[in-house]
């Protein structure tokens, strides 16, 4: 083989391992003649104008497969962290927490059966789904009701259940964030975050959940940009050759394929840039690199130079990059032919329905509707500003900051009438629990209703969680609150 010819395969075989993004919802020049060339696939994101509708998006994914055979991912969770028209509404389906709360599998498949169809109605074929994390940190600014829950044992037959339901509508499940981010109180999309934790604990704790979706025949599993010391050293887990080989190929016995998160997460390249963290990140045994959504010509351009280059300087053999190649095309042979499954949206509301929680006794209104107050609360980086609460259905809601001077004008208007405090992870947020107490000292009466995880509620209080903030849990809020009738 010529040097030339050598050049050309160690190329094509680099675009096999890469997921960049763009930009709008028509394909590029740049991304058509990249697939031509045998591009591993794209990744949507909401942000960068992908999804504006699923008549769109099903025109995009079609003008793609015109150009070749790419793997089509995004993130749709259900629940908070929603690309699939959530973004704008909310999602129908509720996300894990509250399937984990109801503790239903055979639920939790069919919701992720339902959801996965939506996906393959509109060309997506892998998703970057479940989130298999045990989130065990409270106070973890990323994970939260992205969790099925806390026990490692309630989580992982809910992981099974979800790449089951995804997988039976045709769609490549993702179980993420690997080896498990429930236990960190860092955001990695912000630095580096530190699971302290033995092997031994790690088996107890993070593992299971990542073995009943091997189990369950997950096609691929997403990398973390954590680091455990124990394992990993101060390395992130998605540049580690001991997490990725040692512990997932080898411990955990998984074949299928492994791709990394977004790799331009200050976590993973931070100091050391995207196309010098691609390439670590396939010698550590990555086979799927997904960029980011600012990652469009010029990154993926860099990030194929950076592995000819390691490459050609032996820092990445050429048989790691060819059986990363080749797991990603015996994934899309997988994928080839499957034929979708029926979308079944009542699925999401039966299941915001279980998931309700209450404690006291939810009052009557008498024809007077209650007055709503919403305290603000941002989501992170990977929920985005998804649309939440419960506005549809509260005409003339109060949305509050959570400061000491509105708690008095909220009380004026709710003089004479009920009053609801919608609340959304108050234990994360120390103005929501300041407003929420003060109300209450004036209003024993007031109603709490908890959009995040319920970990704070005050004693004697009448509260209600949603463990969610989705449309669907918004709904079924709403119902139980007497706001919207329910069937």
């Amino acid at each position: 083989m010529s040097d030339h010819q050598r050049d050309d395969e160690i190329a094509r075989l680099a675009r096999g391992t890469l997921l960049p993004a763009f930009g709008g919802a028509v394909a590029p020049g740049w991304l058509l003649a990249e697939l031509e060339r045998g591009l591993g696939g794209v990744t949507l994101f909401a942000i960068n104008g992908n999804v504006p509708g699923t008549e769109e998006l099903a025109a995009l994914t079609a003008e793609l497969r015109k150009a070749g055979t790419p793997l089509v991912t995004i993130d749709e969770e259900g629940g908070d962290v929603t690309r699939l028209g959530g973004h704008l509404t909310g999602s129908p389906y509720p996300g894990n927490a509250a399937l984990g709360a109801v503790d239903d599998p055979a639920l939790t498949r069919r919701v992720y059966r339902s959801l996965g169809a939506e996906l393959a109605e509109v060309g997506v074929n892998l998703n970057f789904a479940p989130s298999v994390d045990v989130n065990t940190a409270d106070d973890n600014p990323v994970i939260g009701t992205r969790s099925f829950g806390s026990d490692p044992e309630l989580v992982a037959r809910h992981a099974a259940a979800a790449v089951t339901g995804t997988q039976e509508a045709g769609v490549a499940a993702c179980a993420k964030h690997f080896p498990g981010h429930g236990a960190t109180s860092t955001d990695s999309h912000l630095g580096v975050p530190v699971v302290d934790a033995g092997l031994e604990v790690l088996d107890r704790r993070e593992l299971p959940p990542f073995r009943a979706a091997i189990d369950a025949g997950a096609r691929a599993v997403m990398t973390g940009h954590l680091a455990l010391p124990s394992v990993t050293g101060d390395v992130p887990a998605t540049l580690s050759p001991a997490a990725i080989t040692g512990l997932l190929r080898e411990r955990l016995g998984y074949e299928g394929v492994i791709v990394t998160d977004a790799l331009d997460m200050d976590g993973a390249s931070g100091a050391i840039g995207i196309p010098e963290a691609g390439v670590r990140a396939l010698a550590a045994g990555a086979d799927l690199l997904c960029l980011g959504p600012r990652e469009h010509e010029d990154s993926l351009r860099a990030t194929l130079a950076a592995i000819g280059a390691a490459v050609r300087e032996g820092r990445l053999p050429l048989e790691r990059l060819a059986d990363a190649a080749g797991r990603t095309r015996r994934l899309k042979e997988w994928l080839a032919g499957r034929g979708p499954a029926v979308v079944d949206r009542s699925a999401g509301l039966d299941a915001a329905r279980r998931a309700v929680r209450v404690a006291g006794e939810l009052p009557r209104w008498n024809g007077t509707p209650p007055l709503v107050v919403e305290l603000e609360a941002a989501g992170n980086i990977a929920v985005g500003p998804t649309p939440w609460g419960l506005g549809p259905w509260a005409p003339g809601m109060v949305r509050a900051a959570g400061a000491n001077g509105e708690v008095e004008p909220v009380l004026e208007r709710a003089q004479g009438r009920g009053l609801v405090v919608v609340l959304r992870d108050a234990h994360r947020h120390t103005a929501q629990r300041a407003f929420a107490t003060a109300v209450l000292a004036a209003r024993p009466d007031a109603v709490l209703v908890e959009m995040g995880l319920p970990v704070w509620a005050p004693e004697g209080a009448v509260h209600l969680a949603t463990y969610g903030a989705a449309e669907a849990n918004a709904r079924a809020a709403a119902e139980r609150l007497g706001l919207t009738a329910a069937p």
